[in-house]
């Protein structure tokens, strides 16, 4: 088959070096891609929100399946434009339709559809610049802290919590009135702060039958001890050692059949994965958000757990027939280290040369934000390079990374020492 794969950063050049492992994988072309995915696909430079390139392309190249990496494209439609296109519609695009990625696209359809299907989350209030003041209002029933969320897309970064109540009260006017997520906040929704532990489910599904993947811990903030700004992931460990399988018979229970039963229910169309980020209050689980693609850097630890073919699970994904293959996990522990440029997640510079990649011995480099330049591999965004390592333990393979970073330089390169830290 000939594949297109959507997306550039580490969570892309994962899935590439997994579909690349199947025997039904004949070419696999990556827009846009990075230095990583260029060392073992062919790199076409197309923005994933570009549709009518993207239509083109995959006439041209005659491709045979789409998998969407990020989620602006879901957002904004990708698999209806496939769907509704005549010259496309018999290419199965991996990822849910327009209204099934709402569940990411809009924290108020989220939530409004975990409360109609009785799935546990946080009490919330969902508030706009007009009733900004209702909004101070319902910010003073909450007990501290207090969670803020934009509503739209912010690329990972559009929550705070808050510990003062009026520090609160000026954010929700910052977000509302000054825009400080530009049109992502332009509607806020205000939850009540939930107390424990964060975890993320991954399942598979075609709308029907579904399949769930590993269980990850991220590392969110680029402080050590989890203190300072949020990122899109300094980390990662699978699977996450306290999800015992009292709480994972939960999860399924209680959130993902749910789920799965919720969207059937509302006819939504949904062929891909579902992140559920999650929170462990006193051995309860309890759901924050819903992702409609796999994380990063959580894809860099859950695919390389993958024993099973990746392609033959999308066709089983395509043609809804998800409960006639197995699922196969690697027993052993994955981790992932995020190496970053000084600055991140404020300003920093890109076009750093980076060298050591090739010393690498017993962990996987995948690339996030690189680009090749005059023949060398440079930095080009925040975070840069994804380190990842299996142990029979997750300490053992944390190790494993650390040694290799070791090897890795580039000018201002900043990693978090302390993954895994609270395990």
């Amino acid at each position: 088959m000939t594949i297109l794969l959507l997306g550039s950063g580490g969570r892309e050049h994962a899935l590439a070096w997994k579909i690349l492992q199947s025997k039904k994988c004949s070419q696999l072309f990556v827009a846009p891609g990075n230095a990583g995915t260029e060392t073992i696909a062919k790199n076409i430079n197309i923005s994933p929100t570009d549709f009518e390139a993207i239509k083109n392309f995959a006439i041209q190249e005659k491709i045979e399946m789409v998998v969407v990496g990020p989620e602006d494209p879901l957002v904004a439609g990708i698999y209806d434009f496939f769907k509704n296109d005549e010259n496309l519609k018999h290419i199965p695009v991996i990822g849910p339709s327009k209204t099934g990625a709402q569940l990411e696209g809009s924290k108020e359809f989220a939530k409004e559809f975990l409360v109609k299907n009785n799935i546990p989350t946080a009490a919330y209030g969902s508030f706009t610049k007009e009733t900004l003041a209702k909004g101070q209002e319902f910010l003073e029933t909450l007990a501290p802290p207090y969670v803020l969320k934009a509503d739209g897309l912010a690329a990972g970064k559009g929550v705070l919590i808050i510990q003062d109540l009026e520090e609160a009260k000026t954010e929700l006017a910052n977000m509302l009135v000054g825009e400080k997520f530009g049109q992502a906040s332009s509607k806020v929704v205000i939850e009540e702060f939930l107390d424990g532990i964060e975890l993320s489910c991954f399942v598979l599904t075609d709308g029907k039958n579904y399949k769930i993947l590993p269980t990850a811990k991220d590392y969110k903030r680029i402080g050590e001890g989890d203190t300072g700004l949020n990122t899109g992931g300094m980390g990662a460990v699978s699977p996450v050692p306290f999800a015992n399988d009292i709480l994972l018979e939960k999860i399924e229970n209680r959130i993902v059949k749910p789920t799965i039963a919720g969207l059937q229910k509302d006819g939504i169309e949904y062929k891909g994965f579902v992140f559920i980020g999650l929170i462990n209050v006193k051995n309860e689980p309890m759901v924050i958000e819903y992702n409609v693609r796999m994380g990063d850097p959580e894809t860099e630890v859950v695919i390389p757990r993958l024993k099973s073919d990746l392609v033959e699970l999308f066709l089983a994904i395509a043609e809804e027939k998800l409960d006639e293959v197995a699922l196969e996990i690697d027993s052993r522990s994955a981790t992932t280290i995020m190496v970053v440029s000084g600055g991140y997640p404020e300003d920093y510079e890109k076009g750093k040369v980076i060298s050591g990649i090739e010393t690498v011995s017993d962990s996987i480099v995948f690339h996030a934000g690189t680009k090749m330049a005059d023949g060398q591999i440079v930095t080009n965004g925040g975070r840069v390079l994804a380190v990842t390592s299996y142990g029979d333990n997750f300490q053992e393979a944390i190790q494993k990374s650390y040694q290799n970073i070791e090897k890795l330089k580039f000018e201002k390169m900043y990693f978090r020492k302390d993954i895994g830290f609270d395990l």
